[in-house]
């Protein structure tokens, strides 16, 4: 039997991959592809009031787990902290193993600017670790693997960030986001910013650009951006 297609997204916390990439992981996995979650800390730092930072790590990684089931797919939360993801080669090969293990399609994540020092430690960490995936000479536990990167469009990472490739959001995947969205509490109650109701915005906006009902948006490296035609 032809082993299940996968799609990857990586962010620097749960929440990250699930609200910017939340849509084309939702809309793939009713194609019938496996979404892969990878957060490289559980964001535990944003504790609601009167929850530790012990117990909202808990939770958050619930959350994750909550947000791959209802898309058929996995989660997957590295064990560093909120605010200190060390940016070694350690963590690269980690995500390299991750990326030769399941083997995605595509690997949607960070774009390299942000105001966060996770999510452009994630950026660096992740580009490496798709360079050693796919390096045969890399020996670790499984096969190289080569999977694009995508970047995805974030409030937090806008500095520098141009939108390139567009990804249909189907009316479906929408609902099905909509649904798993609702299992993050920062995403659906933040004080400090409307999430949800940001990202939800964002899609329609960008499925109007594309005239589609909604789509997300991505980046992708400056040498990839390349039309070749045989005649005009």
């Amino acid at each position: 039997m032809e082993e299940r297609k996968t799609i990857m997204a990586i962010g620097g916390h749960v929440g990250d991959a699930e609200l910017t990439c939340g849509g084309v992981l939702a809309s793939m996995a009713l194609q019938g592809y496996r979404p892969i979650t990878v957060a490289l800390t559980a964001g535990e730092r944003g504790n609601p009031p009167g929850m530790t930072v012990a117990r909202y790590r808990e939770q958050k990684i619930r959350e994750a787990e909550e947000f791959a089931g209802m898309l058929g797919g996995e989660a997957v939360v590295l064990p560093y902290c909120d605010g200190e993801l060390p940016d070694t080669e350690e963590v690269r090969l980690q995500v390299c193993d991750l990326i030769r293990k399941y083997r995605p399609k595509a690997v949607m994540t960070h774009w390299k600017n942000s105001m966060h020092k996770d999510h452009m430690a994630c950026h660096r960490i992740v580009l490496d670790a798709q360079f050693f995936a796919g390096l045969a000479s890399v020996e670790r536990p499984d096969k190289p693997c080569f999977a694009p990167l995508y970047y995805a469009q974030n409030w937090e990472d806008s500095e520098g960030f141009q939108p390139y490739v567009y990804v249909e959001v189907t009316p479906e995947g929408f609902a099905l986001w909509e649904k798993a969205i609702a299992t993050s509490w920062f995403a659906m109650n933040s004080s400090s910013f409307k999430y949800k109701e940001y990202y939800s915005a964002l899609m329609r906006a960008n499925g109007i650009l594309s005239r589609k009902e909604y789509a997300e948006a991505f980046d992708i490296e400056q040498y990839d951006k390349k039309i070749i035609r045989g005649s005009l």
